[in-house]
């Protein structure tokens, strides 16, 4: 998921130890993607920008590789779990969409700290300036109300005949 960043959109290309290509997706601002590595290896994925050189991105993502182990040694078992060993294991599973829920907020936080401080900014660059511009023209307001009571003498010549 992209954080922070532009049109929040990334490339993203997953290739497996040989080279193969098992994902790629352009200007994506979210996505989930799930396989089976077919072998062992180095799995590379590659985020790219380029379409977007002046901004900056932030990019979370979260890898889940393989399954939890069992609670209890017996719950792989083919024999029944006790009501105590169910009711944890319905409660593993819930504090793990808990866990999921809270990471979604968490990132939707950080991405609305970044439009806040983003607008923060702004707001304090224009404040600036508009400070600058009541100064100077207040200040040309008093040079010319100045002018509008001074005295000027002006001398004036007799030709004479």
């Amino acid at each position: 998921q992209v954080i922070t960043g532009g049109h929040y959109d990334v490339d993203c290309r997953l290739e497996d130890p040989d080279g193969t290509v098992l994902y790629k997706e352009m200007k994506k601002q979210y996505d989930s993607f799930t396989f089976t590595a077919s072998r062992n290896g180095t799995y590379k994925f590659c985020f790219s920008n380029e379409f977007s050189t002046f901004t900056h991105k932030t990019v979370y993502f979260d890898f889940q590789v393989g399954e939890d182990p069992p609670l209890f040694p017996s719950e792989n078992r083919v024999t029944a779990l006790t009501q105590m060993e169910s009711a944890c294991v319905s409660i593993h599973e819930a504090l793990k969409s808990v866990i999921d829920y809270q990471t979604h907020f968490r990132l939707r936080e950080a991405q609305g700290r970044s439009r806040a401080e983003d607008l923060n900014t702004r707001v304090a660059y224009w404040s600036i300036g508009e400070a600058i511009i009541l100064l100077v023209v207040s200040i040309g307001q008093v040079f010319l109300l100045k002018s509008f009571f001074s005295d000027k003498r002006t001398t004036t010549t007799r030709v004479g005949s």
